[in-house]
């Protein structure tokens, strides 16, 4: 008796940790060629993240990719204080008349002035060492964008543990500001972990990820059999941020 209710006690503790971490939605929208972005601009601008900061979403982050990449990408984080805060935007936007009033040129805009071709989305949920999003320092120029595939959930398991056990430390130390880290629940490349860091510059980039691959405890627990065969395959996107993001 005593087992169960240890049993139905840490499935509880569990559900309800979960229930209450943090989600980050991350929207792909990618562009089409020669379409003017103004109405997707304005509808983030002046309806959607007002809509959202009225909901209690305090974090709303706008970022295109460093350089000239083709297609022609912009990411919109968005911060959720749990699932269910997720869950329950939709039908509050649907009774939000003033956002319906800001969002009007972008809902009813004609096809072709909608300047991008399609989104994608993927859910991500805090990690229970690093719960909240930081916000990088106002001078932050360059956001990369870190996704770690595996190749089955346990090998995600445990390189969720390893961040949680060790690397969060060493990140720390090395001077690679986390902005959120969280595994995926939903999206593409699952199973996958997605992280965001923010610098100063690429300088401020490269200094600090030279100082990682040399730290002792790196190179200590990446020997550590536990870890091995964690990462089958890592995304990298540099960002910037655009100046009505949020962070």
């Amino acid at each position: 008796m005593a087992r169960i209710f240890l049993l139905v006690f840490s499935l509880f503790f569990f559900v309800s940790t979960y229930s209450q971490s943090e989600i980050y939605e991350l929207r792909v929208y990618e562009m089409d060629f020669f379409k003017p972005e103004k109405v997707l601009h304005d509808h983030f601008q002046n309806a959607l993240i007002p809509a959202l900061n009225r909901q209690g979403v305090k974090h709303v982050g706008v970022f295109e990719e460093l350089g000239q990449a083709l297609p022609k990408k912009i990411y919109l984080l968005i911060t959720y204080d749990d699932i269910q805060a997720f869950s329950g935007v939709e039908a509050a936007l649907l009774k939000d008349v003033a956002f319906a009033e800001a969002a009007d040129s972008y809902l009813n805009a004609p096809p072709e002035e909608i300047p991008f071709k399609r989104v994608s989305s993927s859910l991500i949920r805090a990690s229970t060492e690093f719960t909240n999003l930081v916000k990088p320092s106002e001078d932050a120029g360059v956001l990369e964008l870190r996704i770690y595939e595996a190749y089955n959930e346990d090998a995600l398991r445990r390189k969720v543990k390893m961040f949680n056990d060790h690397e969060f430390q060493i990140f720390e130390d090395a001077g690679l500001p986390m902005v959120f880290f969280g595994a995926n629940i939903s999206g593409d490349q699952m199973p996958c972990l997605t992280y965001l860091l923010a610098f100063k510059d690429m300088e401020a980039h490269k200094e600090a990820w030279s100082k990682f691959g040399p730290h002792p405890e790196w190179k200590r627990i990446i020997k550590l059999e536990e870890y091995a065969n964690t990462v089958s395959s890592i995304t990298r996107i540099f960002l910037k941020p655009l100046d009505y993001s949020q962070f």
